[in-house]
């Protein structure tokens, strides 16, 4: 297959007149059954038309994921949930006018306009609105409905540049939208609306003190950081290892001092037996690391930052050959819960407590 790289302005600034042909160009793709990969607020998205089963089963062939894994469905205007959804709570309407548009997924029950091959064969739909300019084009100009997991091999790292897409997804879908570097750097925050109180099914960017000050009381889906979860899946990346580099990645916690002795003294042990080491350090601790690759990761006095590069850094250690890698662990509180949860995901939830 031939795959198109259709550039446009990067950022999440108003969308050009020259762009909009473009993304309209793109959303003809997907309404004839086309697969597309674009930029959000979050990551990059590989999409495809949600009502059509044969374009979400070729997202599932594109990614090599599971079918049993279930796609988020985008929309680009609160009233198009009527379609997708047999009942809209009012706690629907309260998260989306407190975070729509912006990184934040409900699930509920799913209208029979959704084929179960978008759902993962569940009767909920996971539903998201996304805020980057040239995606709510990209939805409007498909026809309303994008079910779009991350644009990666199933279990790699998402990409937050176009240039990882295109590593994955180069011959495998018609089109890349390629809009420069995302903004936030993970995924949505997944809320479940169809139990009670709402539960959150995966950490993101709205965090469960943002959701609880909207709705009052929210769980939190006990797998989130344990490695245990044996039960289908009922939002993307609950089941799977996801988010993983090529080389073996450890999560070191402790203090400060601990933390660096150990890691340092593990990867010298690494590196003598011939792997290619590489460490992922905050600026508070960075230069105390030694190894083949040390990376910053951003401050501990910033998690956006250090969200915001993650995915990068994973993708950088398979482009640099690194086989053995090491991280610091960061605090559970916040949005720190959501970059702890993608490093256990990715380290397949190996962690030194020191």
């Amino acid at each position: 297959m031939n795959t198109e790289i259709i550039k446009i302005q990067p950022g999440d600034g108003p969308v050009s007149e020259e762009d909009d042909a473009k993304l309209k160009a793109a959303g003809e793709i997907l309404r004839r059954g086309g697969l597309v990969a674009f930029p959000t607020e979050t990551v990059y998205g590989l999409g495809g038309d949600a009502l059509n089963p044969t374009s979400s089963k070729r997202i599932y062939a594109a990614k090599g994921r599971p079918s049993d894994n279930p796609l988020i469905v985008h929309i680009y205007r609160f009233e198009d949930i009527y379609k997708i959804t047999g009942d809209v709570p009012e706690e629907a309407r309260r998260i989306a006018d407190a975070f729509w548009p912006g990184p934040l997924t409900m699930i509920l029950p799913k209208s029979d306009a959704v084929p179960y091959e978008t759902t993962g064969g569940l009767d909920t739909v996971a539903i998201r609105m996304p805020s980057h300019p040239a995606a709510q084009k990209l939805i409007e100009y498909s026809g309303g409905y994008i079910a779009a997991p991350s644009a990666n091999t199933s279990g790699k790292p998402s990409p937050t540049v176009a240039k990882y897409v295109v590593e994955d997804m180069m011959g495998r879908i018609d089109a890349i939208i390629d809009g420069g570097e995302v903004g936030i750097g993970l995924e949505s925050t997944i809320i479940d609306l169809t139990v009670s109180p709402p539960q959150i099914l995966r950490p993101g960017y709205i965090t469960r003190e943002k959701l609880s000050a909207v709705l009052g009381t929210v769980d939190t889906d006990a797998t989130i950081l344990r490695a245990d979860s044996g039960q289908a899946p009922k939002a993307p990346g609950m089941k799977y290892r996801h988010y993983a580099p090529r080389g073996e990645l450890t999560i070191v916690e402790g203090t400060p001092e601990q933390v660096r002795e150990y890691i340092n003294r593990e990867a010298a042990a690494d590196h003598v037996a011939g792997e290619k080491t590489g460490i992922i350090g905050t600026e508070e601790m960075l230069s105390g690391y030694t190894a083949d690759v040390v990376k910053s990761v951003g401050s501990r006095r910033d998690e956006d930052s250090i969200a915001r590069h993650l995915y990068t850094i994973l993708r950088e250690f398979d482009d640099e050959g690194v086989t053995k890698i090491y991280s610091e662990g960061f605090s559970t509180d916040g949005f720190g819960q959501a970059i702890m949860n993608r490093l256990l995901k990715a380290a397949g939830h190996k962690v030194v407590k020191l």
